[in-house]
């Protein structure tokens, strides 16, 4: 009588793919890590896997092998375009490397950020994007002694761990608060979001009050809308400022989402722009610049951020801070 094999309870392993493709368990490894292997090998090994249905461990050949393949990228948010775009960047260098990124979305909560920050070092990651200099004391210390590569990226204001690549925020709203100087704008308002959480519109608006203090032209009034940022409420902290004071002639927004809402909110109302009051943003959206008057902003490198940091975080160059500066976009509502 015929016996049934038994099937191995150890699963199929490399040694088997190995085996069955005549190539040695290095070379499979590498095809499976998405390494360099020749086309004709890669495609004998990958159709024995398809064939014998193979499920690489990742956990154990994370742990048994310095070469894992894979990156964590930890940002605030994915409903904000900029955060999107900085991963576009960050996914094609790491793509091409033969890296697979695991993404971790803080909504803004250093404490979501520190668990998120434990969970993927525990899969002892090739390295870590992360977003901001601002993080807890728990989650500076795993950083540090995690002995991989961190990158953090969108903002120079600060001490960095390890690599450090984006632009000075400060700077930019210095250069916000010239730009209308400049242009002959005196009393001036913010609009902005919650600056607690946000750390990087902080400085921006810091760097703003600075530029202020050292001209002629005043900040008269500051709304701050609570929870996120969004359209809504950059038209609704506008409407509140026009509301209470009607000699404003000037409006700065946390960023370009703000910045649409005020734009709306100038439409709806039949407010001239920038003839009545000029309106200022950050991010230099596409969006924005589609609007039927271009807004004035300042454009962040948001793609090219994540592609320089995840290079950095794939090489072995040192510890180094790499700024990409910004570009002033004047618009026409400013």
């Amino acid at each position: 009588m015929a016996r049934t094999r038994r099937a191995d309870p150890r699963g199929i392993t490399l040694a088997d793919i190995a085996r069955a493709a005549g190539v040695s368990k290095i070379t499979v490894s590498r095809v499976l890590r998405g390494g360099p292997v020749a086309g004709e090998t890669r495609d004998r090994v990958l159709e024995i896997v398809r064939r014998l249905g193979y499920v690489p461990n990742r956990l154990a050949g994370t742990l048994s092998s310095a070469g894992s393949n894979l990156v964590g990228v930890i940002i605030p948010s994915l409903a904000n375009i900029v955060f999107p775009d900085v991963l576009r960047g960050a996914e094609a260098v790491l793509d091409a490397a033969g890296f697979r990124s695991v993404v971790g979305v803080t909504d803004y909560d250093p404490a979501r950020e520190e668990g998120l920050i434990e969970a993927m070092l525990a899969w002892r990651p090739a390295g870590l994007i992360v977003t901001g200099l601002e993080h807890t004391d728990r989650s500076r210390a795993m950083l540090t002694h995690a002995g991989i590569r961190v990158a953090e990226l969108m903002d120079l204001d600060g001490a960095g761990l390890d690599i450090v690549v984006g632009l000075s925020n400060r700077a930019a709203g210095r250069a916000s608060a010239r730009h209308l100087i400049e242009r002959g704008y005196r009393r001036l308002a913010y609009v902005g979001h919650d600056l607690g959480q946000d750390r990087r519109a902080a400085k921006r608006f810091e760097g703003f009050r600075e530029a202020l203090s050292e001209s002629a032209a005043a900040l008269v009034a500051t709304e701050l809308m609570p929870g996120r940022s969004s359209a809504a409420a950059g038209r609704e902290g506008l409407a509140r400022i026009l509301d209470r004071d009607g000699g404003v002639d000037a409006v700065y927004f946390s960023n370009d989402d703000m910045a649409m809402g005020g734009c709306f909110l100038c439409l709806a109302r039949g407010i001239a722009v920038p003839d009545r009051v000029a309106l200022f943003g950050f991010n230099g959206l596409d969006l924005a610049q589609a609007l039927p008057q271009p807004l004035s902003t300042i454009r962040s490198p948001r793609v090219r951020m994540g592609e320089v940091g995840a290079r950095l975080v794939c090489g072995r160059e040192p510890a180094t801070v790499v700024d990409l500066g910004f570009e002033l976009v004047p618009g026409a509502t400013a």
